[in-house]
C-alpha cells in the first residue's frame, strides 16, 4: 500500500509478524520484517533497517553493516530475530514502528514499540529526504529467482491470501504519517497495488480500530501463479 502526492514527514504502523517460507539461500520475503537466509543463515523474521540514497546504485546497507544508521539504544538489538511468531488460526503477533524527522536537526529517527527510539539517519546521508518525503510505502516484497523455472514458492507474509482475513493473512494497520507540524494523522489516500495478484494480492480498508489497514502476501507457485 502506499500514498503520494503529499509532503510526508514521517510514518507509522503495526506489522503482523510471521516467518514465512523462503524457499532457497538467494530468495528473500520482506515486510519491513525480511526473512533472509543469505544474509542470517536462518528463516526466523528479523527486525532490520537499510538506507539508501541513490535507488540502491552504490550506497546504503542494511543494518550496522556500514557507517550511516546511528543507533542510540543497545536494548534493541538491529537484525535480531523477532518473537513470538504468529500462526494460521492461532495467537496474532504485531510490532509497531515509527519513522519521523526531527524538525531541529533534519535526522529521521527509527521508533519501536511505545517510545523506544533505536535510532536515526543523519540529515547528510540524503539530498530529495533532506526536506520531505513525496511517497510512503507499506507492504510486503518477495525475491523470485524463478528455481526449475517456475515462479518460487517462497511466502509472503503468512503465505496466504488477503481474502482469508485476521488470523490467516498478515496484516499491517493503524497506518499514519506525519505532516509538516509533526502530527501523526490518518493516510490522506490509501492505494492498494499487487504486481502479481495471481501469486500474491493485497485488500485494504479502514475502521475505527485500525484505522487504515491492508492485508496481503500469498503463497507464490501455485496453478494460478506457474
Amino acid at each position: 500500500g502506499y500514498v503520494s502526492g503529499g509532503e510526508y514527514y514521517g510514518a507509522k504502523g503495526s506489522i503482523n509478524v510471521w516467518a514465512p517460507h523462503v524457499s532457497n539461500p538467494y530468495e528473500f520475503s520482506l515486510s519491513q520484517l525480511w526473512v533472509s537466509p543469505e544474509l542470517y543463515g536462518d528463516n526466523y523474521p528479523r527486525f532490520f533497517t537499510y538506507w539508501t540514497n541513490d535507488a540502491y546504485e552504490a550506497t546504503g546497507c542494511y543494518n550496522l553493516m556500514c557507517s550511516g544508521f546511528v543507533q542510540t539504544n543497545n536494548r534493541i538489538a538491529i537484525g535480531a530475530a523477532i518473537s513470538p511468531i504468529s500462526s494460521y488460526h492461532g495467537g496474532q503477533f504485531d510490532i509497531t514502528l515509527l519513522i519521523w524527522k526531527d524538525p531541529k536537526h533534519g535526522n529521521w529517527w527509527l521508533e519501536f514499540g511505545s517510545g523506544i527510539l533505536v535510532g536515526y539517519w543523519p540529515s547528510f546521508l540524503f539530498t530529495h529526504l533532506r526536506d520531505h518525503a513525496t511517497m510512503v510505502q507499506f507492504g510486503g516484497e518477495i525475491v523470485n529467482t524463478r528455481p526449475g523455472g517456475s515462479h518460487t514458492s517462497t511466502a509472503m507474509g503468512s503465505g496466504h491470501f488477503a481474502g482469508e482475513g485476521f488470523g490467516k493473512a498478515s496484516y499491517f494497520r493503524n497506518l499514519e504519517v506525519v505532516d509538516w507540524d509533526n502530527n501523526l494523522i490518518p493516510l490522506p489516500n490509501l492505494r492498494v497495488l499487487a504486481d502479481h495478484p495471481n501469486c500474491y494480492d493485497i485488500r485494504g480498508g479502514v475502521n475505527g480500530v485500525w484505522g487504515h489497514y491492508f492485508y496481503y502476501g500469498g503463497p507464490g507457485r501455485s496453478v494460478r501463479c506457474p
